[in-house]
């Protein structure tokens, strides 16, 4: 595969080698805005899980049955997106997810049963997993441009605007509906779409030679590229898991079984989302230093460790501190993933991956809303560490695979 150990070879090189001209660098601004858009349109819905919960009046079972939507509209639509990506580009089915994300997130609080968020909560993932399957492909083109690891950069953003979404729906948890609330985040979510995708369209994502050829994705026939990518894209499931966990079930942890208040609920959600975003702000500088076997190795270790402290913890404080070590582990194993499958396979490899990773929130929400009812929500979130250690496991098994420096 020379293609492919160029482009190695050329991410490997030292940072400074390929300054990025200014094209490059609007072009990183504005897929930087469109991550952070993302992550905090997320986060705003995540913390108004529990209103939502109690004007449905759904049990945790009948609860994680309608979670389930936004993984199953997530996953079923990655490979339509990856498809769409490949016809019409990455920057174009970007910005038209995000709009489709920002209108659609307004109709959950306008639900007034089980069923009826399961439906609309549908097309909230179909919007969000069509968003990051584009985003994501467009990032792993910038980076064959730039020649640098910078994809943890990226979701750094998504992490900074899903702590910026968490602390703001504290913040409004107490005096203002859910309704008003999203619809508020909806109108900033169009805001950012109209100027980031005004910027992307003028300064579009660049093809570069060494990027790998259509030929080389992950079908059939080419047996080991297909391999690698499902790989990556089990080491992403086990970390979406662990998200989607915390998203879905860490404030109402918080509240229901330490005994929590909204704003401190929300907080532990935002402390969670604030580790993850150190950890990827440093995550490029860590890649580079550390490559990507150990990094995941590491990772999974810590988020471990930090996941049995927040789901076992007597105290809502001993438990926040126990998120934020679970996200400094997690921060980087996603993104870390999705760059590898990305460089092995292009959209299609993105969007292979992306739909096997995020078959981690597709099973997390229903397996810890089930294990809940009969083991207790504590004992159910001990799964989340369960699976980092076997990320971990993974990442130690094959990392011959993992020589890249993204």
């Amino acid at each position: 595969m020379p293609t492919l150990n160029k482009m190695r070879r050329a991410l490997a090189q030292d940072r400074g080698s390929v300054p990025a001209g200014p094209r490059l660098t609007r072009t990183r601004i504005a897929l930087t805005a469109f991550f952070a858009m993302d992550g905090f349109l997320f986060a705003g819905w995540v913390v108004r899980i529990p209103a939502i919960k109690a004007q449905t009046g759904a049990g945790p079972g009948a609860l994680g049955l309608a979670l389930l939507g936004v993984s199953a509209g997530a996953v079923a639509f990655m490979m339509i997106a990856g498809r769409l990506c490949r016809r019409f580009g990455s920057p174009l089915v970007t910005v038209a997810a995000a709009a489709a994300l920002s209108l659609s997130i307004v109709l959950p609080p306008l639900t007034r049963s089980a069923t009826a968020l399961g439906l609309v909560l549908l097309l909230f993932g179909a919007a969000y997993g069509a968003l990051n399957v584009a985003m994501n492909s467009a990032a792993v083109a910038l980076i064959g441009a730039l020649r640098r690891p910078v994809m943890p950069g990226f979701h750094a953003a998504f992490s900074l605007g899903g702590m910026l979404g968490a602390g703001l729906g504290g913040l409004l948890a107490g005096g203002l509906s859910a309704t008003v609330h999203l619809l508020v985040l909806a109108v900033i979510g169009l805001l950012v779409t109209a100027v980031a995708g005004r910027a992307l369209g003028r300064h579009p994502v660049p093809e570069v030679p060494e990027r790998l050829p259509a030929p080389a994705d992950p079908r059939p026939g080419n047996g080991r590229a297909r391999r690698l990518v499902l790989v990556f894209g089990l080491i992403a499931l086990c970390t979406a898991y662990g998200e989607g966990a915390m998203a879905d079930w860490g404030a109402l942890h918080l509240s229901q079984d330490l005994g929590a208040g909204p704003g401190t609920a929300a907080a532990g959600y935002a402390v969670f989302a604030l580790a993850m975003a150190v950890g990827r702000l440093s995550g490029t500088a860590v890649v580079q230093r550390f490559g990507a076997a150990r990094t995941l190795i590491a990772g999974g270790t810590t988020a471990t460790a930090g996941m049995l402290l927040g789901a076992l913890a007597p105290t809502a404080w001993w438990a926040g501190a126990g998120f934020a070590v679970a996200g400094l582990g997690l921060a980087n194993i996603f993104p870390i993933a999705l760059a590898r499958a990305g460089e092995t396979g292009g959209p299609d490899g993105v969007a292979v991956a992306s739909t096997v990773g995020y078959g981690g929130m597709l099973l997390g929400p229903p397996a810890i809303g089930f294990l809940a009812e009969a083991v207790g929500l504590p004992a159910a979130l001990t799964t989340v560490a369960l699976l980092a250690a076997f990320a971990a496991g993974i990442a130690c098994a094959t990392r011959g695979a993992h020589t890249g420096r993204t």
